[in-house]
């Protein structure tokens, strides 16, 4: 009977051994901020420019060539974010598709200054230190969002223009391409009629006309850790002179990013640059507890359009909450929110 009643305490010991360790085990996991649970933790949201937008001067290749690109901008940022990177890297990931793609008006596809160049601005903001970088007016930058960066992390300085911000990209390994890298013909043909003064007629392709003063391509992101982080490119306003620059690299016009709200702008950049949009906007949240979509909607679709400004924004808070408001006819956009849910949007209303 007692060897019986050993074995039976022996197991009795072991079960209740085993039972503590699972439980230990779970409790250490449920803690856990790696890759395993970054869904529910992460969000991102882009665009690819705003303006007249509209779905009958897009062909169905075109329109699936745009979809097709704003996914795979998307999914570069998100993957980052899944894997546990940094807000700032899935900016990053994301804006250098939009950048390398002819199809936006940033890097590859930036338009033309009135001297027949491309000259590209662009900036990124994280948000819980309220660290940024920014440039502007440069010509041999493949990317410019990383140059951004780099001026970020590796210099005492925020904004950096021209030809030092090239000699700085030099330095600092960031890859530089011959002018012509960022011919394309379809931005030549924009340049002429601006010039020749046709942009009024309305035989004039979907991204000419009035979309002559838009065209920017921004990301926000939320990370693991809770860091928002905003970054815009753009190649600036087509027939520009005079070195003229846009709200793309201006913190607080058309990027900004702190703890709580980041946001990226696209649009006429004066308008932009008077009313501080990006910064307005995260304001509104702090200091007003507007919800993100609320206070996006009061500066765009109120403020804005009194000034006479067009353009749009997207953003988010740190709860993930995605936001989107544009008052143009269309704006080329795309997020994941926290719950996985994919959207890819181009006019007013998909």
């Amino acid at each position: 009977m007692t060897n019986i009643i050993s074995a039976l305490l022996r197991v009795f010991t072991l079960i209740l051994l085993l039972h503590v360790g699972l439980s230990h085990g779970h409790a250490d996991s449920s803690h856990s901020r790696g890759p395993s649970d970054a869904k529910s933790k992460v969000a991102i949201v882009l665009h690819g420019g705003a303006g007249t937008i509209l779905k009958k001067n897009l062909t169905p290749e075109l329109e699936r060539e745009y979809r097709n690109t704003l996914r795979r901008a998307l999914d570069a940022g998100y993957t980052k974010l899944l894997s546990g990177k940094s807000s700032v890297e899935a900016v990053k990931a994301a804006i250098v598709i939009l950048e390398d793609s002819p199809l936006f008006n940033a890097g590859r596809g930036a338009v033309f200054t009135h001297a027949g160049k491309n000259s590209l601005d662009a900036s990124i903001m994280q948000g819980d230190d309220l660290s940024a970088g920014t440039l502007a007016g440069v010509h041999r930058v493949k990317n410019p969002i990383l140059l951004a960066d780099k001026i970020r992390t590796d210099s005492e300085h925020v904004m950096m223009t021209g030809e030092g911000a090239e000699e700085f990209a030099k330095e600092h390994q960031v890859d530089l391409v011959a002018p012509k890298y960022f011919f394309t013909e379809r931005r030549w043909q924009s340049l002429q009629k601006a010039q020749s003064g046709d942009a009024s007629q309305t035989k004039l392709s979907h991204d000419d006309a009035e979309n002559f003063k838009y065209g920017t391509v921004g990301v926000v992101a939320l990370d693991v850790s809770g860091v928002i982080s905003a970054g815009t490119s753009t190649g600036g306003l087509t027939n520009k002179r005079y070195g003229r620059v846009g709200d793309s690299p201006i913190i607080g016009a058309g990027n900004y990013a702190n703890s709580e709200c980041g946001v990226s702008a696209t649009g006429h950049g004066e308008f932009f640059i008077r009313a501080v949009v990006a910064y307005d906007i995260c304001a509104l949240l702090s200091y007003q507890k507007m919800t993100i979509q609320d206070a996006a909607d009061e500066v765009i679709q109120t403020k804005l359009r009194a000034m006479g400004g067009n353009g749009g924004v997207v953003g988010l808070d740190a709860q993930g909450n995605i936001m989107m408001s544009f008052n143009t006819p269309g704006m080329y956009r795309a997020s994941i929110d926290r719950t996985g849910n994919a959207e890819i949007k181009i006019f007013k209303d998909r």
